[in-house]
């Protein structure tokens, strides 16, 4: 078992006459994960809106020590949210796309503008690093081509950062999971 330092920034003795409290400054303990913690969260994975007494049947464990384990894999930082999964379909955003990107060069200011440029663009709802030919890669959900075409574009070949760009249409998905393989993970980690 190890403690770890969350939040907070300065300690309770280099700040005089602030009261220490858990939300300032919190100690976790981090505990090695056990093989019920595994299939918990193998479950909240495949859906996370399960009751804990749902949960308690399958895990043969009471729905309070479901509802204390799930807490403590929050606090602990397994578990980091709660998404919810719409359709891009109905969405109408018919169009998924990679596009890689090479930048003029990598510099920490090149990487920054990136950074900024995703997060203004909410077409681009993932994007990664990368090794090899290309600096980034970002996956894009677009209603049409035409609106593809314009972010590239309007957007990504205008941007003074991006010296190339090559994408690739998505035709058909055969599978989109945002499970991680908990098969390779072992108790005690």
């Amino acid at each position: 078992m190890q403690w770890v330092r969350k939040g907070g920034g300065c300690s309770v003795n280099s700040c005089a006459g602030i009261a220490h409290s858990p939300t300032f400054v919190q100690y976790v303990r981090m505990t090695q994960l056990d093989s019920k913690d595994i299939q918990l969260l193998a479950f909240l994975q495949q859906d996370s809106q399960t009751s804990a007494l749902d949960l308690s049947g399958r895990l043969g464990m009471s729905a309070s020590q479901i509802g204390r384990r799930r807490q403590r894999l929050e606090a602990e930082g397994f578990i980091t949210g709660y998404p919810s999964l719409l359709s891009a379909q109905k969405l109408g955003l018919d169009v998924q796309a990679f596009i890689q990107v090479q930048t003029e060069s990598q510099t920490g200011q090149t990487h920054k503008s990136i950074q900024k440029l995703t997060k203004s663009q909410p077409e681009i709802v993932a994007a990664w690093t990368l090794t090899g030919e290309a600096d980034y890669i970002f996956r894009v959900f677009c209603a049409d081509l035409a609106a593809l075409n314009s972010l590239i574009q309007n957007v990504l070949l205008p941007h003074p950062s991006i010296g190339r760009v090559q994408s690739q249409i998505v035709m058909d998905q055969m599978k989109d999971d945002t499970a991680l393989p908990l098969t390779g993970v072992s108790a005690g980690i």
